[in-house]
């Protein structure tokens, strides 16, 4: 039993690393598409983002492994599962992360940027070097409760059988009639929250430098 949880764990904590780790940069391009003064890549992603997080991220992982065989005819192969649980999750997630660096972004005083003209800095320094550290500090909270979410939400793999801890932990209680697979797959769910927040609470702290 422990040797199959394990590996569900394994499986779990990999898609949410992944996750993490590709939908954070991705969010951050699309927030610039919304912000866009091009209409129509303003209203692409608008568009984008409103089906992301208007429709069950359940659905949008079910479209994404099945839909390059009634789109296009490409057979299927087991080990796309795994792939087409990451693109699925970090389209759905990026959504939810550009979102949020939009409100940090749009929040920040026009007068630093007018500042930071006349001091030379260009838009790209102006942004990297002077707004972004300080967008990161102001949206940590939103993106806390999102990557929390996140690690919860990687139960939903099992949608296109990709064993990751809930499944793991189903297949064993099915199959030896018990719940102690399912409380031990709530713990770990827990345990695994309670580090985020950990590391969360912590990085807020290093950036409070007004205190």
């Amino acid at each position: 039993m422990l040797q199959q949880l394990g590996a569900g764990m394994v499986v779990s904590a990999e898609i949410f690393f992944l996750t993490l780790i590709l939908s954070l940069p991705l969010g951050l391009v699309l927030s610039f598409g919304r912000m866009s003064k091009n209409r129509l890549i303003r209203a692409v992603s608008k568009v984008y983002i409103s089906v992301m997080r208007g429709t069950p991220l359940m659905l949008q992982l079910m479209v994404v492994y099945f839909g390059p065989f009634y789109l296009f005819g490409i057979k299927i192969t087991s080990s796309y599962r795994f792939v087409a649980v990451i693109i699925g999750f970090v389209l759905n997630y990026a959504a939810y992360f550009a979102e949020i660096y939009r409100g940090g972004i749009e929040s920040m005083a026009i007068g630093q940027y007018e500042a930071a003209k006349i001091l030379g800095y260009s838009k790209v320094q102006t942004f990297f070097k002077i707004i972004f550290p300080q967008v990161v500090k102001r949206i940590l909270p939103p993106v806390t409760n999102e990557v929390i979410t996140l690690v919860k939400d990687t139960s939903l793999a099992f949608v296109i059988a990709v064993s990751e801890m809930f499944t793991s932990a189903k297949a064993i209680a099915a199959a030896q009639t018990t719940m102690v697979p399912f409380v031990i797959a709530g713990i770990f769910y827990y345990v695994f929250n309670l580090l985020v927040a950990f590391v969360m609470e912590k990085l807020e702290k290093k950036l409070d430098y007004y205190r």
